[in-house]
């Protein structure tokens, strides 16, 4: 087989691949947790089968979803975080991303974070194996941020992986709590976890040579 023709197979194959992930969107999207991969297979139009030849089983197609939906995420996240505005500013825009995105797609946030509330014939699927890495990945990609761009003084790269993963816990627990009870308005839940957060981010320096934060 030459290059062409293996060059064409691939992307036939991602093709198919995006295809059946937007199918279990939209599955997801309706169904929430409870969507199963006999609802995923036969939104496709394909049998199960196929469908577990592509992605192996639930928890493959879950972690593809969840690249999928992370990647989109952590792209609107960074944009907040690089916006030209003050610090605070761009603080409570980058919490608010967070919770709006959580708010305008709660099934699918619901199908990441809450895999167990799922179809219960579905056995098999580890909920912490697949769900805590989502949260995992954000952490170190705002402690990474954060290294670049905050002056922490000594030991800094452990102090940001610190705030990092700390930040994403903080925004992961009170959002979901906020999603399921609503006992407030995103703008004050915002404003309560900016403030919580600001006292040592409003006295931290920006990294010289960094872009800045």
């Amino acid at each position: 087989m030459d290059t062409t023709q293996r060059t064409d197979q691939q992307r036939s194959a991602d093709h198919r691949r995006r295809e059946l992930l937007e199918a279990a969107d939209r599955v997801v999207l309706r169904d929430g947790p409870k969507a199963s991969m006999n609802a995923i297979a036969a939104e496709a139009g394909i049998t199960k089968p196929i469908l577990y030849r592509h992605f192996g089983d639930k928890g493959g197609l879950y972690a593809a979803l969840a690249k999928r939906h992370t990647d989109a995420l952590l792209d609107s996240l960074r944009a907040a975080l690089d916006a030209p505005a003050a610090r605070r500013e761009r603080v409570e825009s980058t919490l608010d991303t967070y919770l709006a995105a959580i708010e305008a797609r709660p099934q699918v946030y619901r199908f990441l974070m809450h895999p167990a509330e799922g179809s219960p014939n579905e056995q098999g699927f580890d909920v912490g194996r697949h769900s805590v890495p989502v949260l995992r990945r954000m952490g170190e990609e705002l402690a990474q941020v954060i290294e670049d761009r905050v002056d922490l003084g000594p030991g800094s790269q452990q102090l940001a992986r610190v705030w990092g993963h700390g930040i994403v816990g903080m925004m992961h627990a009170a959002g979901d709590w906020w999603l399921g009870e609503r006992p407030c308005s995103r703008a004050d839940l915002v404003r309560g976890l900016a403030d919580l957060l600001w006292g040592r981010l409003a006295a931290a320096g920006d990294r010289m040579g960094g872009p800045g934060f």
